[in-house]
């Protein structure tokens, strides 16, 4: 607890989040590549971690070049610089051609520079890039399925869940169309985004009909993998879920270490998102059977990453420590203790981080809108109760629950079930990709 208090002491500097525009903001993600076998993937967890040598070195360096600078400060200055030379490297010669390296290498640098792109949340700039991975025909296929993944997470993030769907089913029918038999890496990784999809849907009985009959014995590290974790955590395996977190973190971890390959991870599903993503829904799994103190340790590093990747303000930063914060109310309760101040502070760094766009700043032709409705409202839900346990501030804290149940949108739940405060038991999970509640 001590650990979280010093946060919240913390002032934003030059590392703080700037959107573009008042309505533009986001997040990030990520998933798994191990060596590349030029016949084929033999599972489903290397299917997008390629060697280094399908690209051309130069752009692989000026690549890990932009991403640093842009990172550097995490200011407007040196985003637009990491953007600059990654834009430049579309100009060159090292990208100019059809040959397989050239169009591997330019299909790179489109997923890189729409990672960039979507943590700046320009989100229809960061998408227009990743369709245009889709003309990069003699690319390899693990690139455009990145492209395809990247879609469909910043369309999941953007609420744009039809169009989120329709993504995933293009994918599916292009790996199908390409790959042979029914088990290979990348056909399994395509179907797996339409479970990410069923989940937001509230459908989880649809969900698991999008795993692969191989997933349960396959708990590697991966965006898949991650996703089949959070199903089991929804459907209360949470043995078999803590398994596939864990291993999820390790092998992210060891491609963050190792300089032999490329993550095709992009947009809001590159690599530190699905660190950030993995070590959160772990943390929440932890809370949720009372193991606060592994749940504190893992929401930490959570946190620590996502400050260290994206800036103190980033929404991501608000998703992660709404976690923290809902996590803190759940030990309250079981332990009958208090921790009002805390919960109190993280909420309201949350709200100030995640601001819900009003209803009447939104018109035809703006910039897209993301409002992370299920985390602003879990947040403000939960800060209605702290209010509401001081007398003197009960009134503050029944605007704050009317406020929260006004922007509430998930499908499979009330807020009430999610702050579980009903007898309905339903195991959830927020995917910090997406800042969504499955």
């Amino acid at each position: 607890m001590i650990r979280i208090a010093a946060k919240l002491s913390r002032t934003s500097s030059s590392t703080a989040f700037v959107a573009p525009s008042a309505t533009k903001l986001s997040p990030i993600s990520c998933t798994r590549f191990l060596h590349y076998a030029p016949s084929s993937f033999n599972s489903y967890n290397n299917a997008l971690e390629l060697d280094k040598n399908i690209a051309k070195p130069d752009v692989i360096n000026m690549m890990n070049y932009a991403m640093k600078q842009a990172r550097s400060d995490k200011s407007v200055g040196s985003y637009g610089l990491g953007m600059l030379v990654l834009k430049h490297c579309l100009t060159t010669e090292l990208t100019i051609g059809n040959d397989l390296k050239t169009e591997n290498s330019k299909g790179i640098t489109l997923l890189a520079l729409s990672t960039l792109l979507s943590e700046r949340g320009e989100y229809d700039d960061a998408i227009e890039k990743l369709e245009s991975v889709q003309e990069l025909t003699n690319s390899h296929l693990g690139i455009r399925l990145a492209a395809f993944e990247a879609q469909v997470g910043l369309h999941l993030e953007l609420g744009q869940d039809a169009i989120a769907s329709a993504v995933a089913e293009k994918g599916v029918e292009f790996m199908e169309k390409h790959e042979t038999g029914e088990n290979d890496s990348l056909t399994i990784h395509a179907k797996a985004l339409k479970g990410l999809i069923e989940l937001v849907n509230g459908d989880i009985k649809s969900a698991e009909a999008s795993f692969d009959k191989s997933l349960p014995d396959v708990v590697r590290d991966g965006s898949v993998a991650l996703l089949y974790g959070e199903f089991l955590q929804t459907t209360q395996d949470y043995s078999r879920a803590r398994e596939v977190y864990q291993n999820v973190i390790q092998g992210a971890s060891d491609i963050k270490n190792n300089g032999n390959s490329l993550y095709l991870g992009a947009g809001n599903m590159n690599l530190e998102g699905l660190m950030v993503g993995a070590m959160c829904s772990l943390g929440q799994l932890e809370s949720h059977l009372g193991k606060f103190g592994n749940a504190e340790d893992w929401l930490t590093k959570a946190l620590n990453t996502a400050e260290e990747t994206y800036g103190t303000t980033h929404p991501k930063v608000g998703v992660v420590l709404t976690s923290i914060a809902l996590m803190y109310r759940r030990k309250a309760i079981e332990e009958r203790s208090s921790s009002l101040l805390i919960q109190e502070g993280l909420y309201r760094k949350v709200i100030d981080i995640l601001k819900v766009p009003a209803v009447e700043t939104r018109s035809e032709g703006a910039a897209p809108s993301v409002d992370r409705s299920d985390i602003a409202a879990l947040a403000r839900g939960a800060y209605a109760e702290v209010l509401c346990v001081q007398e003197n501030r009960k009134d503050e804290g029944q605007k704050m629950n009317n406020l929260a149940e006004s922007i509430w949108k998930n499908r499979r739940m009330s807020l009430a079930d999610a702050l579980g405060n009903t007898e309905s038991n339903l195991s959830t999970v927020i995917d910090a990709r997406i800042s969504r509640l499955l």
